[in-house]
C-alpha cells in the first residue's frame, strides 16, 4: 500500500479516537479524555497533512471525512449506546459507496 494512504488511514483512525474522547470528555470537563482529544487530532491533521503531498484535497478530505462519520456512527451504538434510524443508515450508506465511486473509478484519486 502506498505511503500517502497508510498517511491518510492513520489520519482517519487518530480523527476517530478523538472524536470518540471528545464524547468521553464531556464537554472538556474531564482531564485525561479533552488531552487525548487534542493530542488526537494534533495526530490526525499531521498525518493529513502529509497524505496531502500527493492526494488532491478534495479527495483526501471527502475519504476522510466519510469514513471517520461512519466509524464515529458504529462507535457511537457499540460504545455510548446511540441509535441511528433508518434514514441515517441509508445515508451512511451512501456515503460508504460515493467512498467506493471515488476509489474505484476516479482518476483524481492517486493509487
Amino acid at each position: 500500500m502506498p505511503q500517502h494512504y497508510i498517511f491518510l488511514i492513520v489520519a482517519i483512525i487518530t480523527e476517530t479516537i478523538g472524536t470518540t474522547a471528545l464524547q468521553a470528555s464531556e464537554q472538556f470537563t474531564r482531564f485525561w479524555p479533552a488531552t487525548l482529544c487534542a493530542v488526537s487530532y494534533a495526530a490526525s491533521f499531521y498525518l493529513m497533512a502529509l497524505a496531502l503531498k500527493v492526494i488532491p484535497v478534495g479527495i483526501a478530505y471527502a475519504l476522510w471525512s466519510g469514513i471517520g462519520i461512519v466509524m464515529i456512527a458504529i462507535i457511537g451504538f457499540a460504545v455510548f449506546g446511540q441509535r441511528l434510524d433508518f434514514a441515517a443508515i441509508a445515508g451512511m450508506g451512501l456515503i460508504i459507496v460515493g467512498i467506493l465511486v471515488i476509489h474505484l473509478f476516479s482518476s483524481s484519486a492517486t493509487h
